[in-house]
């Protein structure tokens, strides 16, 4: 009996330390699910290179669009957040045209899955669409829910991360604050 009563004893302070753990590695913050980095920060975060290709087989890299505002998402056809969110990066890239780039990179998933998702939303041609198959951006920004966003600024720094879906309205104001 008593030998019983240490082992589930012992069993919920192990289960009890890996939920705090766990929670507090994915918690929200008072950001609302929101990572943003000042610009007066003395250590800006620099947007991570790839080199991934898109549905086409061409090899994109980030350093293609140095010098470039870019938005660069993280997204998966199993997210059901990502569908309108794809819809409204389209909208915005049409909107704001050459003045930002908006790159969408799904998560490790076959080029057929990927793009009959995008053809579905009608968005394939609006927006550069790259494949990760080893989930290796997605890793690299720490992600930890769905979908992601990074808007990197000209000069390559991370501006604003995002953890969870954005709609159009705040797509826009986050591009807003890009300098020019």
């Amino acid at each position: 009996m008593i030998r019983s009563l240490v082992v589930v004893g012992i069993a919920a302070l192990i289960l009890g330390g890996a939920w705090l753990l766990i929670f507090n590695r994915t918690a929200p913050d008072e950001s609302n699910s929101q990572t943003q980095l000042l610009p007066d920060r003395q250590a800006v975060e620099k947007a991570p290179d790839f080199s991934l290709k898109d549905f086409e087989g061409k090899t994109v890299r980030l350093a293609d669009f140095a010098g470039k505002p870019l938005i660069v998402n993280s997204w998966a056809a199993w997210c059901p957040f990502c569908r309108k969110e794809l819809v409204d990066f389209a909208a915005a890239q049409k909107e704001f045209g050459n003045k930002v780039v908006v790159i969408a990179i799904d998560r490790a998933e076959a080029r057929e899955v990927a793009k009959k998702y995008t053809d579905e939303l009608g968005v394939t041609e609006d927006i550069i669409f790259l494949l990760d198959p080893s989930d290796s951006f997605y890793q690299s920004i720490g992600g930890f829910s769905m979908p992601e966003t990074l808007f990197v600024d000209s000069d390559g720094s991370v501006v604003f991360h995002k953890r969870g879906p954005m709609d159009i309205d705040e797509i826009r104001e986050k591009v807003g604050k890009f300098k020019n």
